[in-house]
């Protein structure tokens, strides 16, 4: 079968399912969004609107609310944040479909196999952005190691992973077919749970609290610590850009946050309602990451 016969499935029409979807439909694929509430009635009327270089533009999606047992797709990706992935596989759980991609933090893969059994085929976004009203701002990585990250639990190169690695060639999408996806995932959690730092009470930091001396020197630190703790765990740091943020000063890692802060995409992402919707993601992995690699 042709890879543009394959049937796809973007389970959640959040950020980072619209850019998928997006990408996904730009490409002539057959692709289908799952979405429910305001943004589903959006979707039906006005197509899925985003901004591209500036014009606000808009492509026809299709689109379904709940997904039927028997309505089976080639893959099932659920870009979902790790809070919501066991709900998410959950209304996944009895439909028939042989490929599920989880595109989202985590620390492990237990529970999911679990629900969904070897259907799972853990990933990892390459992608960011926001949606302001209704609108999507949306950037992909431009690199190798800021494309999609995909791969077998055991690490083999099984004939899905080709399919998948089809599917992000013929979109013109980044993507590393990564042989030791757990390491990853924890080597990224290290990383990602330091924005708790960015947090107060009752929202996000101001930009200029967010760069200052005090706040990048404890993210630094922190980060440097994590790090250090999966190495001493005995598991691998992936890929080397995330090792080498284990092994350089504090400085350099205060000099990348204050460079990320200058830039009002990274901003967006990093203080924005994106981050503020992650919290929740973010505290969990957190508390999951001092427990498990303590």
């Amino acid at each position: 079968m042709n890879i543009k016969e394959k049937r796809i499935l973007v389970f959640g029409a959040g950020v980072v399912g619209s850019i998928y979807a997006l990408r996904f439909a730009q490409s002539g694929l057959d692709i289908t969004l799952l979405a429910r509430g305001k943004r589903l009635e959006a979707l039906k009327k006005d197509g899925l609107v985003y901004n591209d270089n500036g014009t606000i533009k808009n492509i026809a999606i299709s689109t379904i609310e709940k997904l039927e047992d028997d309505d089976i797709y080639d893959f099932i990706f659920v870009p979902v944040r790790y809070d919501q992935a066991e709900a998410a596989l959950s209304a996944i759980k009895n439909n028939k479909s042989k490929n599920i991609i989880t595109l989202t933090n985590t620390m492990g893969y237990d529970r999911w196999l679990e629900i969904v059994g070897d259907r799972l085929l853990p990933g990892f976004p390459g992608a960011g952005g926001d949606l302001k009203d209704g609108i999507l701002y949306a950037q992909f990585g431009s690199e190798k190691h800021q494309g999609t990250i995909f791969g077998e639990i055991n690490g083999q190169v099984t004939e899905r992973v080709k399919e998948l690695a089809q599917i992000f060639e013929a979109s013109a999408l980044h993507y590393e077919i990564q042989k030791d996806i757990k390491a990853f995932h924890i080597s990224h959690t290290a990383t990602a749970i330091v924005i708790k730092n960015f947090y107060t009470n009752d929202g996000m930091m101001d930009i200029n609290t967010a760069k200052s001396e005090s706040t990048l020197l404890k993210i630094a630190t922190e980060l440097k610590e994590n790090l250090q703790k999966v190495e001493q765990a005995g598991i691998p740091v992936i890929p080397p850009e995330t090792k080498s943020m284990g092994e350089v000063p504090e400085s350099n890692i205060i000099e990348m946050y204050r460079k990320m802060l200058s830039n009002d995409f990274t901003i967006d992402v990093l203080l924005g309602n994106h981050a503020i919707s992650a919290k929740r993601e973010i505290m969990m992995l957190d508390d999951m990451f001092h427990k498990q690699i303590p």
